[in-house]
């Protein structure tokens, strides 16, 4: 933790800054190792204090290295709180999270600092979660590790006459009871023409014969997640959908192993886009290829056309391409990904197979 507060302080450095106030939940967990607090860190120059209201107190101070900080028991609204603070600390030029704030907050923060100058800041604490620690990879590993147990223990379900719904619920118990914090996100489920949606959430619709079936699920772990999804095809197949798979499976494949540092996010992305607009589907990929996955399921770097980051050692994205037909289904396939030295390791580790029969034996 120590090593992330001096980089945010050099941050705080090259912006002119003396002070950074960190509300977004991700941002306050990564810069103090307290999970779930509803609080806000004022990162000094020399100070980090962690302020919570009477709900997180105990937690807090349980949790909080006090070598790094101090925790601090304040009533709502906090930002009436803040400038004796920051004035008791030197702060003259406060940054603030400008994608976390709203209007209405940073109005009520202008009134409550007069003497304070605000900054708009971008990206201080997210662009060095890009980059994991071995032990963030190891908790994205460990909740990857659950959802493919899960999903291997879901399979006997997987049968038309199935729902969605009691399939997603079934598959976030079973993750529960194999350690999971809690879902991801909340799942896709979507059979059928509804698997033609790339967010179609689990539904009360039932599963029936020859229908394509996918599974975007994840699991967290000591606040980090994990991220993949698996489209099985039931008997009879469908012949159009058959081939879609397997374009599929081949741009993911090829993308995954082209995930290595050196590369930009969009060079990923055009691995797996130029095979699927080469087989006659481009218009039917509708998303981009992938994203980072840490203490947030959707975070840094882009894995898309507009994904300029280059990718370096210890970064974790995900590699989804998929094809959607309106009105017969879609195929989707995704692995989480760390980047490491010498290419990809694929974190996810749940067979890409078509038929469940495939799966079963």
């Amino acid at each position: 933790m120590r090593e992330r507060l001096d980089a945010v302080r050099a941050r705080m450095a090259d912006r002119g800054i003396d002070g950074l106030l960190v509300t977004g939940e991700e941002n306050v967990h990564y810069l103090t190792g307290v999970p779930d607090c509803e609080g806000w860190a004022l990162v000094g120059e020399r100070t980090l204090h962690l302020v919570v209201d009477g709900r997180y107190i105990e937690a807090a101070r349980r949790d909080l290295d006090p070598a790094l900080g101090q925790v601090l028991e304040w009533s709502r609204p906090f930002e009436e709180h803040l400038g004796a603070l920051l004035a008791r600390i030197g702060v003259t030029r406060l940054g603030f999270e400008a994608d976390k704030v709203s209007v209405a907050l940073a109005g009520r923060l202008a009134a409550a600092l007069g003497g304070v100058a605000l900054v708009q800041t971008n990206g201080v604490v997210e662009d060095l979660r890009l980059v994991k620690s071995e032990d963030e990879i190891a908790a994205i590993r460990r909740a990857a590790s659950i959802a493919d147990e899960s999903l291997r223990e879901l399979l006997p379900r997987i049968r038309p006459g199935a729902s969605e719904v009691d399939l997603a619920m079934e598959l976030e118990w079973i993750m529960r009871r194999r350690g999971a914090e809690r879902a991801a996100f909340a799942f896709i489920v979507a059979s059928g023409p509804r698997a033609a949606l790339p967010h179609g959430r689990a539904s009360g619709r039932r599963l029936e014969r020859g229908d394509a079936v996918t599974f975007d699920i994840g699991a967290v772990v000591g606040g980090y997640a994990s991220d993949m999804t698996r489209t099985f095809l039931l008997d009879p197949v469908d012949a159009t959908m058959a081939q879609v798979w397997e374009i599929v499976a081949r741009a993911q494949r090829e993308a995954v192993a082209a995930v290595r540092p050196g590369v930009t996010g969009r060079d990923v992305d055009r691995v797996a886009r130029d095979i699927i607009a080469a087989a006659g589907y481009g218009p039917r990929f509708l998303h981009g290829t992938g994203h980072g996955v840490g203490l947030e399921i959707h975070e840094g770097p882009q894995v898309a056309v507009k994904g300029e980051t280059v990718l370096r050692p210890g970064m974790v994205v995900t590699v989804e391409p998929g094809i959607y037909i309106e009105g017969l289904g879609g195929v989707r396939i995704e692995d989480t990904v760390a980047v490491r030295p010498d290419g990809p390791e694929v974190l996810t580790r749940f067979p890409i197979q078509a038929r469940l029969e495939a799966l079963e034996s």
